[in-house]
């Protein structure tokens, strides 16, 4: 038995169907468990289909988390203006994004979605190293493996914190004063030197 190649007929929106079979898959599987070839069959189509459609495994994973925004370019031009002062503009742009009303639901629906993920495999395996590490990996000239997870802490800390919990004064506080009191300890961990 072979299967059909391509769309299958009648199926008025089997990129849906694909994004469904892969949101499965990472929530079951996780991030390494989940291969195109097992999205594509749980969908009925074939595998490349899911390459058009979204072209690499982790274009599905950024796909599936339905980020309203694609942080991979969004934190494209920090890391084009080097690393001189990228703590400050990468905190800068990181709350642009998070303190807009009309991405923030969005935002929101994705960190809860992955923080629900039992143990963390989503975050770990998935989101850092696949959405947001080799981003930022190109503003640091050494140890990416200990200073992107440092960054990242920072930052997740920083959406608990404020977005999640809305600790004041942080919920509050105006996004130049977070800059000013945390964008050097983002720019030390970029940059700085660490034991």
């Amino acid at each position: 038995m072979t299967t059909a190649r391509g769309r299958r007929p009648g199926a008025p929106d089997t990129r849906a169907e694909v994004l469904t079979a892969a949101r499965t898959s990472f929530a079951e599987k996780g991030f390494r468990g989940t291969t195109i070839r097992a999205v594509a069959a749980s969908a009925g189509v074939d595998p490349a289909l899911v390459h058009h459609y979204f072209g690499s495994k982790d274009d599905l994973f950024v796909a599936a988390l339905e980020i309203p925004v694609d942080p991979r370019e969004v934190l494209a031009p920090v890391v084009a203006a080097g690393p001189d002062g990228s703590g400050e503009r990468l905190l800068r742009t990181f709350l642009g994004v998070w303190d807009d009303p009309a991405v923030q639901p969005g935002l929101l629906a994705m960190v809860r979605a992955l923080i629900a993920d039992d143990d963390g495999g989503l975050v770990r395996d998935a989101f850092i190293p696949v959405v947001v590490g080799p981003v930022l990996a190109g503003l640091v000239a050494d140890r990416p493996e200990v200073r992107v997870p440092l960054v990242a802490s920072q930052l997740m800390g920083l959406i608990v914190a404020r977005y999640l919990v809305a600790l004041p004064p942080l919920a509050r506080m105006p996004a130049d004063d977070l800059v000013a009191r945390v964008g050097p300890t983002l720019q030390h961990y970029l940059t700085g030197d660490l034991p």
